[in-house]
C-alpha cells in the first residue's frame, strides 16, 4: 500500500497540500477552542478547567523562568502557551486514527494525520520562532545594541552568529518533524500488517496499542522541547547577558 499526499495545483506552478492547511486548521481550531472554554468563567478560587489552564500557564512560566529574568520572560508567556499548546495537539491528531482515500490499486491519498509529520510545518514554526527572536531583540534593546551582539565578545564570531541563526531553524524544525513522521510511519506499518489476516490482527493488536501510548509520550515531550527551546533562542536574544 502506498500513501501520497494531497497535492493540488490551484495556480499554473503553485501547488498545496490539502491535508496540510486542513490539519493546520484543526489544530487551531481546537486550541481556540480549549482555551476559550477553559477560561470562559473565571474565578477567583478556580476550579475544573480553569484549574488546567492555570496549571499550563504556570508550566510555561517556569520554562520561561528557568531560561530568562522574568522581568523580560513575562512578554512571552502567551507566546510560550501558544507554541504548547498548538504542537501537543498537532502531534497528538494522527495518534488515534488516520482517514484515507482510495485513488488507485493500492494508492491511497492521507488527509487525516498529525500535520507536525509534514517538514514543511515544522520548519515554518521553527522559522516563525526565530522570526520572533530577531523581532523581540530589536524591540526590547534597540537596532544598535541589538546588533552589536553579533560582534561580541569578539568580532570574528559574527560569521558563525549568522550561521547559528539558520541552524537553530534546521535543528528545531527537523527534530520535531523526525519524530512525528518517523511515529506515524511505524503505526501504519503495525497497521497494515494487522489488516493482512485475523490472526495476524491479534498479534499486532497489543504492539500497536502500546506504540499509541508511546506516541502519546512522544508528541508530548517533543512539544515541550520545542516550547523550552523557542524561550532558549528567545533568551539570547533579549537577555543582557548574551
Amino acid at each position: 500500500m502506498e500513501t501520497i499526499a494531497p497535492i493540488r495545483e490551484i495556480y499554473p506552478g503553485v501547488f498545496v497540500n490539502l491535508s496540510s492547511i486542513l490539519m493546520t486548521t484543526v489544530t487551531a481550531i481546537i486550541v481556540f477552542l480549549v482555551c476559550f472554554f477553559m477560561s470562559r468563567r473565571i474565578q477567583m478560587k478556580p476550579t475544573g478547567a480553569q484549574n488546567a489552564l492555570e496549571w499550563l500557564v504556570d508550566f510555561v512560566k517556569n520554562i520561561i523562568n528557568n531560561n530568562m529574568d522574568w522581568k523580560v520572560g513575562k512578554n512571552f508567556v502567551i507566546l510560550g502557551l501558544t507554541v504548547l499548546l498548538y504542537v501537543f495537539v498537532a502531534n497528538m491528531l494522527g495518534v488515534p486514527f488516520e482517514i484515507k482515500s482510495k485513488i488507485a490499486d493500492g494508492v491511497y491519498e492521507v488527509w487525516w494525520k498529525s500535520p507536525t509529520a509534514d517538514p514543511v510545518l515544522t520548519l515554518s514554526l521553527a522559522a516563525m520562532v526565530i522570526v520572533l527572536t530577531h523581532y523581540y531583540g530589536i524591540k526590547l534593546k534597540g537596532v544598535k545594541e541589538y546588533g552589536k551582539d553579533y560582534f561580541r565578545p569578539v568580532f570574528f564570531l559574527f560569521p558563525f552568529k549568522v550561521v547559528e541563526d539558520f541552524s537553530n531553524t534546521l535543528t528545531l524544525g527537523m527534530r520535531l518533524f523526525g519524530n512525528i513522521y518517523a511515529k506515524e510511519v511505524l503505526m501504519v506499518m503495525l497497521v497494515s500488517l494487522g489488516t493482512s489476516g485475523l490472526l495476524v490482527a491479534f498479534g499486532t493488536a497489543l504492539p500497536l496499542m502500546v506504540w499509541q501510548a508511546f506516541s502519546i509520550f512522544i508528541g508530548s515531550i517533543q512539544a515541550f522541547i520545542f516550547c523550552m527551546l523557542t524561550m532558549v533562542y528567545m533568551s539570547h536574544k533579549v537577555s543582557e547577558d548574551h
